[in-house]
């Protein structure tokens, strides 16, 4: 386990960077993120996340919280990218002008953050508790899994706006206001895939934290990055169901190992590594990738 003063140091820089942030939103507020200043802060926070993870064994004593850190941190990331989605759809159905829209995306991230911090406190304790968690997390992702590819096929072109939306314009709420908390709201629901998902790859608080802190940090600049490349990941969704799927079966075997049982039927549970979990969601996010872009290419789809 980490040190006190490891957490500490962790945490406070980390939420300097968030409160830079913030600032910067707050100065900027009134002017449009440009494609190249969004791409230059997504390197930066990409970067600063590879960096924190390959320095991350000076000061963290599990062998292999290195490869946990960057698997949590991908599968994180990689379901924020689904995220982008709905803030897309969100911040366009309430005509957030561009200029305010990234004062109300680093908002709703930092209320994101808040809620995921009680969500990974509340997991930690459960884990911790009752190994038999794992069954009921394992089933609630493979159940996810299995609702993003319904989902992906079944895609409402123009759905209508939700009850809390309607009773808030009802209230006289102002738009801006309506996207904030539309956003909270829409980052916890994303917050019941993503917290037991990294939980299937690890079980140290530091590394869920960490991995969850620098997958949401550069999310506000990935929005405007990838807001004309979204519809050319046509196969994100499909991806991402795989990775969940794996997850949600890795968690049932350790399940079954933390319960005692090692076999089933006369067939050995397997232990799932944690280099073959890596393996498994960079490959399925790269495989993803090409064929996407392979696939809206051929048609024609492609967004310059």
């Amino acid at each position: 386990m980490e040190s006190t003063a490891t957490w500490l140091a962790t945490i406070g820089i980390l939420s300097a960077v968030i409160a830079f942030d913030l600032i910067l939103a707050i100065l900027r507020r009134n002017k449009e993120t440009s494609m190249a200043e969004a791409a230059i802060w997504t390197v930066v926070y990409v970067s600063a996340a590879i960096a924190f993870g390959y320095f991350m064994p000076n000061w963290t004593p599990s062998e292999t919280a290195q490869k946990e850190f960057f698997a949590g941190w991908l599968t994180e990331y990689a379901l924020s990218v689904d995220n982008i989605f709905v803030f897309v759809i969100i911040l366009s159905r309430l005509q957030i002008d561009k200029t305010k829209q990234q004062l109300v995306l680093l908002l709703g991230i930092i209320i994101a953050l808040v809620l995921r911090g009680i969500f990974i406190a509340a997991g930690t304790a459960i884990i911790t508790r009752f190994s038999s968690a794992f069954f009921i997390f394992g089933a609630f992702l493979i159940y996810t899994a299995y609702k993003l590819l319904r989902e992906d096929s079944e895609k409402e072109e123009e759905p209508e706006d939700s009850r809390i939306v309607k009773f808030m314009r009802s209230k006289g709420a102002s738009s801006f206001t309506i996207a904030l908390i539309t956003l909270g709201v829409t980052d916890l629901v994303f917050a019941l895939d993503s917290i037991p998902a990294i939980f299937g790859i690890t079980k140290d608080p530091y590394i869920v934290v960490t991995a969850n802190i620098f997958a949401l940090m550069g999310l506000r600049q990935l929005y405007f990055l990838l807001q004309g490349l979204l519809k050319r990941l046509v196969f994100l969704s499909k991806g991402l169901s795989i990775i969940l799927a794996f997850i949600g079966v890795k968690m049932f075997f350790e399940a079954f190992h933390g319960v005692g049982i090692h076999e089933i039927a006369g067939i050995e549970v397997p232990h799932v590594t944690i280099e073959f979990s890596l393996s498994v969601i960079v490959a399925t996010l790269l495989i993803t990738a090409v064929a996407s872009l392979t696939a809206t290419r051929k048609d024609g789809s492609e967004i310059i």
